[in-house]
């Protein structure tokens, strides 16, 4: 799944309700720790309550941006009465790829590899906010955006990509609830 893709996807639906991931420091930091290798970021970084807020900030601007990559089709149900404006979240999404901009090197330990470093020193906070930013930017703007769809199933708030011409749900069970969702309205007559 892409970086971007599990960003935005702090924020689902679980019997009990809503759920956000990133709702105070720990959460953040637990998510941070699962993706650490994508994030640059020590293993044993932890987060704090400002830069959660940050990063909550961040995640809903580029919520915005999937929105309007969905257009017209209907965006997550999670926050879409909650989202920012479209024109703020572009600038917010920019600024903060701008903030810790992150350059291809080349290693070579053997053979050649494309690495991607920060193009500067700067400090992790910042550096994690780059990254998630710069994840954005690249998936909206590259040839994954085109299969970027919203589960429709009941209580689903996710997007996900579409891997399939006939598919309509982000996973097995949202499409078997989606099914029975279906048969109980037909059938409830």
């Amino acid at each position: 799944m892409p970086l971007t893709l599990a960003f935005v996807s702090t924020i689902r639906a679980e019997r009990s309700g809503l759920v956000d991931h990133l709702s105070d420091p720990d959460g953040l930091t637990a998510w941070i720790h699962r993706h650490a290798a994508d994030l640059d970021i020590d293993p044993g970084f932890t987060a704090t309550e400002e830069l959660r807020a940050e990063t909550v900030r961040l995640r809903q601007a580029v919520r915005a941006l999937f929105a309007r990559a969905v257009a017209p089709a209907p965006p997550s149900r999670a926050d879409a009465a909650e989202l920012p404006d479209f024109e703020e979240s572009l600038a917010l999404v920019n600024a903060r790829a701008l903030a810790a901009p992150r350059v291809p090197q080349l290693s070579w330990n053997g053979e050649p590899a494309l690495v991607t470093v920060p193009a500067v020193p700067v400090e992790p906070s910042a550096r994690l906010l780059g990254a998630l930013a710069t994840a954005a930017v690249e998936f909206l703007a590259g040839p994954e955006r085109a299969a970027l769809r919203t589960c429709q199933a009941p209580r689903c708030v996710l997007y996900y990509l579409k891997e399939h011409p006939r598919q309509e749900w982000c996973s097995t069970s949202c499409g078997n609830r989606a099914r029975a969702a279906r048969h109980y309205r037909e059938h409830k007559k």
